[in-house]
């Protein structure tokens, strides 16, 4: 609620050039933003939440333009004022879509305001002149943030800031990227001690944290928090799930079967965006979509690996409205107002509440106006999925996910990089630090330990030259050991570590011997999927299936095919884990009959026919269900708590199953269940005493049996050389050359062999346990799992596999028939005989029910 006295002063906080523009657009200020304007103008700190369309970002802006039109004008031959606002993004893209919609009420009313953009894309002429001539207003990064600040011209560039704009701040804060952030963000109040925040984020489960994010912490002592501005209300979005006249399929991701009806949806509406959570499901979805596009609609694809002309000039085509649909993957998920569009459409399931408010909320922007959505599940689990979500829009329910402690290895980088801005004195560092509400916790020695290590590398590494960066000086302050130190971090400096990528160039046919002459540029491709290709293989990529013709001078050469079958290429990222609220959900949905009212026909039958053949678990158990099927024997548990923590649970499991003797030969992992097969009978060894499911998912596997396989695990390797990437400790760019990936694998693996034999508690070993533990193997995820279900299995033992099996089932039959993923008639013939056996009339089981 807004007090009314802020109300009765919007003539004395609006300038009158600012009233008059008001009036002139036939719109009035809205009451958050004069709420967040006055609380500004006092130098309060502001966390301002609001749905789509409610003006949040000219509401974080006012205060600065009305600020900025005051300023006198600078008289010739002083000094250029510094930056006034800082707007730091999540997305590049958010950026220039701001920078273009701030322009316009900035011209019209006259104002003198320089307004720059600085990414990853900014030229370095353009970054040296903004060092020298600072707009009032600059639209950065995290990343440039902290390129910025490392600068030792940081105190001067930052000298007359007043604002911090956080936009998205929900999706900014939850990752490494948000942890150096909140670091620089430390810097920056030191530098500016009267420095005012302002956060804006759509609707957060703890709002709290991200007020004390964004304001200074005092050690040992209850948190600080910003003001809270919320706007309640704005229309509820209408979102159906696509009832299909097609069979929804029982296993699978790419929604193929409902191609047809999502291109009438997108003939039916002047704009569409159509969201998918991977890459390669973008572009397997955008050439689905061309293939049967008989009006020649036009269609684009937006993703992170395309050139960024390629991206600027799809955002271009949609801010003009020339575009009537747009396949994305989370590039488009945040904030961009382009053009009429009247449809989302969401491929495949949203993995969490919150994403999908996120994105539901690109169709209309505004917050009078529903966004209109349409969820098309890719398999019958989905459908579930899709439904739990669906009702959780409606109620207002938030997953996003909660903030991590921060991370040892990105506070290796920022005292790095606090070292090339100006000499530090450990105890200043320190207190700066722990300022920061992501290392508010932050202990003395394990600072100065992360000092230490980037002095010398750690105890194992100090006798070599290459790991001293920093070095202690007769003055008590710590200083860069060569400037060529500071001229490597700041071409390291970062948190987002990719794959090697090599730019993909598309080339004539006839010029395949001529390499090296020029081509379109299509985007770029990781290295370790070309390294599975040979010449003359095809891959699909920008839209187009292209036959691979070699690799030249850090390029991958590429020429057009037509009428080829293609590989999918791999792009390294990862889908997203189901949130643990979406997973109780469907557990509360799955456990009660009248909710699958809600289900199409076809769903709801098949969960009859399951309770009919073996159970449908209460919401607090688990159900597992051992069968034999062909010459293996399947053991399929289903807890419902995403792919993460079920590859974890496999991969301990296993390892027991083998100590049992009941030999195991593999597993596979979905976001609802996990498949385990081999050669013994484990039904069998639950009934007569051999095996105990209540021992076999005990939360002691989290102790030992977890260290030893984590010890062993090239997945904790892969993990330390992020980390060790992230801290400095391996540089992949250097001046004058860059690694390749396989040299920064080669150079970690070394360092990581040394460190787990010499000096196994290393500060860069801790930082890559806590990664590993949460985030790919989510460990915390496993124990609540497991403590979950404790007394609490419902074991059925078959005859033969069970509906609810059919889908996991399938996906392990492919992936045991990998490598002849072109039989199609054989896939097939495996799902009507898996889908034979799950609906025939043998219905017996043996029952061991843990109560």
């Amino acid at each position: 609620m807004i007090p009314a006295p802020v109300l009765d002063l919007a003539p004395a906080l609006l300038p009158p050039r600012f009233a008059e523009w008001f009036a002139a657009k036939g719109w009035a200020p809205r009451p958050h933003q004069l709420d967040l304007l006055e609380r500004a103008e006092r130098g309060a700190s502001v966390l301002l939440i609001a749905p789509t369309g409610a003006g949040k970002t000219l509401a974080g802006f006012l205060p600065s333009l009305v600020d900025l039109s005051r300023r006198p004008r600078r008289r010739p031959g002083t000094r250029p004022p510094g930056v006034h606002t800082l707007y730091v993004s999540p997305l590049k893209a958010l950026a220039t879509d701001i920078q273009r919609n701030l322009a316009a009420p900035v011209e019209e009313m006259g104002l003198a305001i320089a307004m720059e953009g600085r990414t990853g894309d900014t030229s370095q002429s353009r970054r040296q002149r903004q060092r020298l001539n600072p707009p009032d207003i600059l639209l950065t990064t995290p990343e440039q943030l902290a390129l910025l600040i490392s600068g030792k011209d940081a105190e001067t560039f930052f000298s007359d800031l007043s604002t911090v704009i956080f936009d998205e701040l929900h999706s900014l804060v939850a990752s490494k990227r948000g942890q150096l952030l909140a670091l620089g963000l430390a810097r920056l109040r030191r530098l500016r001690p009267d420095l005012k925040t302002i956060g804006l984020s759509a609707t957060v489960s703890e709002p709290d944290e991200l007020r004390a994010w964004l304001v200074g912490q005092e050690p040992d002592a209850p948190s600080r928090l910003a003001d809270l501005v919320t706007v309640a209300g704005g229309a509820l979005p209408e979102i159906t799930i696509l009832k299909s006249r097609e069979r929804v399929p029982w296993q699978g991701h790419m929604c193929r079967y409902a191609m047809p009806e999502i291109y009438e949806a997108i003939r039916r509406h002047k704009t569409t965006l159509l969201f998918v959570n991977t890459r390669s499901q973008a572009e397997l979805l955008f050439q689905e979509l061309w293939r049967i596009n008989e009006e020649t609609l036009p269609i684009a694809l937006h993703h992170g690996s395309l050139d960024v002309g390629q991206r600027r000039r799809v955002e271009a085509a949609m801010a003009a409205n020339e575009l009537r649909a747009v396949v994305a993957t989370s590039t488009l998920d945040l904030g961009i107002d382009w053009g009429d569009v009247d449809l989302v459409v969401h491929v495949g399931a949203p993995k969490g509440a919150s994403r999908l408010a996120q994105r539901i909320g690109r169709a209309n922007h505004r917050m009078d106006e529903p966004s209109k959505a349409i969820l098309v599940p890719a398999n019958r689990f989905e459908v579930m999925e899709c439904q739990a979500a669906l009702d959780a829009n409606y109620l207002g329910d938030q997953d996003s996910p909660p903030m991590r402690e921060g991370c040892l290895d990105v506070l290796a980088q920022h005292v790095l990089g606090m070292a090339c801005a100006a000499p530090f004195r450990a105890d200043d560092l320190f207190a700066e630090v722990r300022s920061a509400f992501p290392y508010r916790a932050l202990d003395r020695e394990t600072f100065d330990r992360v000092v230490d290590f980037v002095a010398t590398g750690g105890y194992s590494l100090r006798v070599y030259e290459r790991y001293a960066k920093i070095r202690l000086t007769e003055d008590g302050t710590w200083r860069i050991t060569h400037p060529s130190v500071a001229q490597a971090y700041r071409m390291n400096a970062g948190t987002i570590i990719e794959s090697e990528t090599l730019t993909v160039r598309m080339i004539r046919a006839k010029t395949r011997a001529a390499i090296g002459r020029g081509g379109m540029v299509l985007g770029k491709i990781e290295e370790n999927f070309l390294e599975t290709l040979s010449p003359g293989d095809t891959f699909l990529f920008s839209g187009h299936v292209v036959r691979f013709e070699g690799i030249h001078e850090m390029e991958c050469l590429v020429t057009k095919t037509k009428g080829e079958e293609a590989k999918v290429p791999y792009y390294g990222g990862q889908k997203f884990p189901m949130t643990t609220f979406l997973a109780a959900r469907i557990r509360e949905m799955l456990a009660d009959p009248e909710k699958w009212g809600a289900l199409p026909p076809q769903v709801r039958e098949w969960l009859g026919i399951q309770r009919e053949k073996s159970a449908i678990p209460a919401a607090d158990e688990m159900l597992v269900e051992t069968f034999p099927n062909g010459n293996r024997f399947f053991m399929v548990a289903y807890p419902f708590e995403g792919r993460l923590a079920h590859q974890t649970l496999g991969m301990l499991l296993t390892r027991r199953l083998e100590r049992a003797r009941a030999k195991p030969l593999g597993f596979v992992a979905t976001d609802y269940a996990l498949s385990i097969w081999g050669l013994g009978d484990l039904g069998a060894m639950f009934a007569d005493g051999r095996l105990s499911l209540e021992d076999l998912f005990d939360e002691d596997m989290l102790g030992d049996d977890l260290e030893a396989w984590m010890a062993d695990s090239w997945l904790l390797k892969r993990t330390f050389r992020q980390c060790a990437v992230i801290a400095g400790l391996v540089q992949k760019n250097q001046p004058g050359r860059e690694k390749t990936g396989r040299q920064v694998t080669v150079s970690s693996d070394l360092v990581y062999d040394v460190l787990r034999a010499h000096e196994p508690d290393h500060i860069l070993l801790r930082a890559t346990w806590a990664d590993a533990a949460t985030g790919l193997l989510d460990v915390r995820r496993v124990s609540d799992l497991l403590a979950r279900v404790r007394h609490r299995i419902l074991h059925r033992d078959l005859p033969e596999i069970s509906p609810l099996a059919v889908p996991i089932m399938l996906e392990a039959g492919r992936e045991r028939i990998e490598g002849e993923a072109r039989d199609e008639l054989l896939a097939e013939a495996m799902e009507i005989e898996l889908i034979g056996k799950a609906l025939s009339d043998k219905g017996q089981f043996r029952s061991n029910t843990l109560t």
